[in-house]
């Protein structure tokens, strides 16, 4: 299959991951991928075209398009935009939906959408101003949003079709939980197999189906994005970094990094400082 599993990070101190699309230059593609977030496309500014499996969504202005998790879709943007995305992770909802594998939400009215659009304009406001408290508006407007789509845009009753579209795509993404959950250990194919009763040949087939890379480099892929967020946020060392997210030395934390940002971990903190 020709799409990858993406991973998703909250923001730090915060339930969810808001930022400003990265192709707002224009001529721009983001290939096909899925993940287990809810995710909110917002257009400020320009246009877009969005793909959900096979379908095409062309956003203008003031549009948006509700991805739900394990929902394949990639993104074509010919033409500059300001496109604000929000990605919620699905755990948020296991509390109040129950099983989300069944979950799934679609749009609703158009004075309901209004009140969408609003709330995200909202928050992404908050997260840029900056101002005294930001932090309690945002999560103010964040819950409304959350009460929104749980009772106005969710679909009670998924067809069988769905679930069987969705159920190889979350078996696997209850398997990526617990890697995200366990990466700093030691983690191997074998192990991860066993946790789950599989065999380690039926795991890695399974992520090179639905997830796109292998075993192993996800896990690799996983450790350095964490490295990343800690390089960034906090004045620990490159070796306390690499040994904390699970990698046997700087070294190893250092080649990983470069492969990924085009340079070593200390270069990288200096120019972004």
């Amino acid at each position: 299959m020709d799409f990858k599993h993406e991973l998703v990070f909250p923001d730090d101190g915060l339930p969810f991951k808001m930022f400003v699309f990265e192709g707002r230059e224009g001529n721009y593609k983001v290939s096909r991928h899925w993940h287990r977030s809810v995710e909110i496309f917002l257009v400020l500014e320009g246009t877009m075209d969005f793909y959900i499996n096979t379908e095409q969504f062309s956003l203008g202005k003031g549009q948006f398009i509700l991805v739900n998790p394990n929902e394949v879709h990639s993104i074509d943007c010919p033409h500059p935009n300001f496109t604000i995305v929000l990605q919620i992770p699905s755990g948020l909802f296991e509390a109040y939906v129950g099983n989300v594998e069944s979950m799934l939400f679609c749009r609703s009215s158009p004075a309901q959408d209004a009140q969408l659009v609003d709330l995200i304009a909202d928050i992404y406001e908050s997260h840029d101003n900056k101002q005294c408290g930001y932090q309690f508006r945002m999560l103010s407007d964040f819950y409304k949003l959350l009460y929104l789509l749980v009772t106005s845009y969710r679909i009670l009753e998924v067809d069988e079709e769905r679930r069987r579209q969705n159920k190889n795509l979350e078996k696997l993404s209850k398997i990526t939980d617990y890697v995200n959950e366990n990466y700093t250990e030691d983690l191997t194919l074998e192990g991860v197999a066993r946790v789950f009763g599989y065999s380690p040949t039926y795991l890695s087939k399974m992520f090179h189906k639905y997830a796109g890379v292998n075993y192993k480099s996800y896990v690799l892929d996983l450790r350095t994005e964490a490295g990343y967020r800690l390089l960034m946020n906090t004045r620990q060392s490159v070796l306390e970094i690499a040994i904390e997210c699970g990698f046997p030395d700087s070294r190893s934390f250092a080649n990983a990094f470069r492969k990924r940002y085009g340079m070593a971990p200390t270069e990288y903190r200096k120019n972004r400082r």
